[in-house]
């Protein structure tokens, strides 16, 4: 419970001291009237058994030592994470709101700092940061630096669907004859099983099944350059992969002199090292799409092929989910798939054979008869 405790200055005028625990703390704060005391003890203690009193101290504590809490408690997270997390905060939320006392950061002051990344950034880039600094938010309320988080109802910018390009098989014929032999069943994997560039790095012999002819998915290659877990617990999967595509993994694995059975990594560089995807795409990806005469396509353009091609075989949503390691079929439908023109073409002459006139010929509208305006009589 609150108490007041009434003092007299040494200007004979009288104070009232309200003392409180919060957090182990003794909390105190000093009113002139009598009635403002009891007014503040009595919402104090309303708002104690609702939940909500935080140590005002940790409230006055600087964004920039809750970011670094916040970092420092992400144990769960996979190490690119954090350091994504921790890129966003050093360039796009330190410089605004670093030196600020978390408590004092308003619904303004975010919806301001989201609104001066427009003119500069995607949708899609303000959504991630965005993210960040909800998540801080959310867990300085949880961790009670704050009362409640100001990340409520802000306005961002809508993501667009990304454009994927529609490649067909000499395409992509093309561009694996550009990367060569030891880089062209990267792509396959990419294409025809829908892996992740960190995954396909990641891959290690013992991982593929040359007998039964699957690929498994249960690590992948981190920006550390190490193994480490993949992206969810839905991205751990085995996988069919088609014959040629396991005959080329194990004409590359011999090639290397690599034991089948070992956890040696499948694909690497010159000198044996694992693969650093900065350095793979500038030297190995991006020269390859050029002279393919296709400078704009990215590796995970791959996977929306992938789950595009899945669709348009009539492959049902869950085995499709599955086989690309999403984590429901929203995924799967609403962000990769994309529809094809020859789709496109089948559902038309589909719907248009539903609702043809049956004579073979629009109907025509009946025009309405002449009206004899001559006078007779």
């Amino acid at each position: 419970m609150a108490q007041i405790i009434k003092r007299t200055t040494a200007n004979a005028e009288n104070r009232y001291d309200v003392r409180t625990r919060i957090g182990g703390r003794v909390i105190t704060r000093t009113f002139n009237r009598r009635k403002d005391a009891d007014n503040y003890a009595t919402t104090l203690e309303a708002d104690k058994l609702r939940g909500i009193v935080i140590d005002p101290r940790r409230a006055r504590a600087p964004f920039e030592d809750v970011a670094t809490a916040w970092v420092k408690s992400s144990t769960a997270k996979r190490s690119g994470s954090v350091a994504r997390d921790q890129g966003i905060i050093n360039k796009h939320l330190l410089p605004k709101l670093g030196s600020r006392a978390v408590g004092s950061i308003t619904k303004a002051d975010v919806q301001s700092l989201v609104d001066s990344w427009k003119d500069k950034q995607a949708p899609s880039t303000i959504g991630r940061q965005y993210s960040c600094l909800r998540a801080l938010m959310a867990w300085a309320e949880a961790s009670e630096y704050i009362v409640r988080t100001p990340c409520r109802d802000i306005r961002i910018p809508r993501s667009r669907l990304v454009d994927r390009p529609a490649l067909d098989a000499k395409q992509l014929a093309a561009v694996a004859e550009a990367l060569g032999r030891d880089q062209a069943p990267m792509m396959w994997l990419g294409v025809v099983l829908g892996f992740r560039w960190a995954e396909c790095a990641g891959m290690t012999a013992n991982r593929i099944d040359f007998a039964v002819g699957t690929v498994s998915v249960d690590r992948q290659l981190s920006r550390a350059g190490t193994l480490a877990p993949p992206k969810s617990a839905s991205s751990t999967r085995t996988l069919a992969c088609p014959k040629w595509l396991i005959d080329d993994l194990a004409a590359l694995v011999d090639r290397r002199k690599v034991d089948r059975n070992s956890d040696a990594l499948v694909f690497v560089t010159r000198d044996d090292r694992p693969l650093d995807y900065t350095n793979w795409r500038r030297r190995t990806w991006g020269p390859a799409c050029e002279k393919a005469e296709l400078p704009s396509l990215r590796f995970h353009d791959l996977r929306s092929l992938a789950t595009t091609a899945l669709v348009a075989a009539g492959v049902d949503v869950k085995t499709a989910q599955t086989r690309l390691g999403h984590s429901s079929p929203q995924v799967t439908l609403g962000i990769y798939a994309r529809m094809t023109a020859e789709n496109d073409r089948k559902a038309s002459d589909l719907v248009g054979e539903i609702f043809r006139p049956r004579d073979g010929r629009a109907m025509k509208a009946k025009r309405p008869a002449k009206r004899n305006t001559r006078n007779s009589l």
